[in-house]
């Protein structure tokens, strides 16, 4: 069994992203797969999909609200889980097979590089993978003074690549940023169409636009942005979010 896992709390995401994120992995996986949520608010998701309510974190505010919140699911017991489990942010769009992501290095912490720091040892933890209660420092001792850890290190995947310096990069190929690798370069990005490369797997939506204004070709952004923050529609998104 191969284990999904992601987490939505607040408003930021509806219950469409879980279940569109619920749909792409059935769609995307040729072996069984379960995939669990953790959340503080499961209206609207629909079946088919465990959900947990968020591992218990006191974080600092504002901090307790953004990526640091990822931290919880470090801890040791997480559920009933155990072994490798693959972590997908909400804002994704699965355009390839997800079964490689566990055979890939099996047992480490793999991870993205973070497509706007090469070669600096830090990954995005939009797609990690990780085996359960291999890393138990990597919850503990951030949770012993949170706040210090936020001031040395800004945000969490940050903190990880430190926690963890044997972390693995996917390949290059499979995990990719739409507005850091696809939206064409000023100012062909007002001329061409975002692409989807043949052998991408995920598609991170981080910061805005998200999926759906994306696919309609709109970035909200102020109007003195505009120059430089703008896309073409990309149907593709249309065809693999869903």
């Amino acid at each position: 069994m191969q284990t999904i896992i992601s987490m939505k709390w607040g408003t930021r995401y509806g219950p469409q992203y879980v279940n569109r994120l619920a749909s792409m992995v059935r769609r995307q996986t040729s072996r069984p797969t379960r995939l669990l949520c953790f959340t503080d608010d499961a209206s609207g998701i629909e079946g088919g999909v465990d959900i947990h309510p968020l591992p218990a974190a006191k974080i600092p505010p504002p901090h307790d609200v953004d990526g640091w919140r990822k931290i919880s699911i470090w801890r040791t017991p997480l559920t009933d889980l155990s072994g490798d489990v693959l972590f997908l942010d909400l804002d994704l769009v699965i355009t390839g097979s997800l079964d490689d992501f566990f055979d890939y290095h099996p047992g480490r912490y793999c991870v993205i590089e973070n497509w706007t720091q090469k070669g600096q040892h830090i990954g995005n933890t939009s797609v990690f993978r990780f085996p359960v209660g291999k890393y138990p420092h990597v919850h503990d001792d951030f949770f012993a003074d949170p706040a210090a850890t936020i001031k040395a290190h800004g945000i969490e995947q940050k903190y990880i690549s430190a926690a963890i310096p044997d972390q693995i990069f996917w390949p290059e190929a499979w995990c990719l940023s739409f507005k850091h690798t696809l939206v064409p370069r000023w100012p062909m990005n007002f001329l061409r169409r975002p692409p989807l490369p043949a052998n991408a797997r995920i598609i991170a939506f981080t910061g805005k636009p998200d999926p759906d204004e994306a696919a309609i070709g709109h970035w909200p952004a102020p109007w003195h942005k505009k120059i430089y923050k703008h896309i073409r529609p990309a149907p593709w998104i249309a065809h693999h979010w869903r």
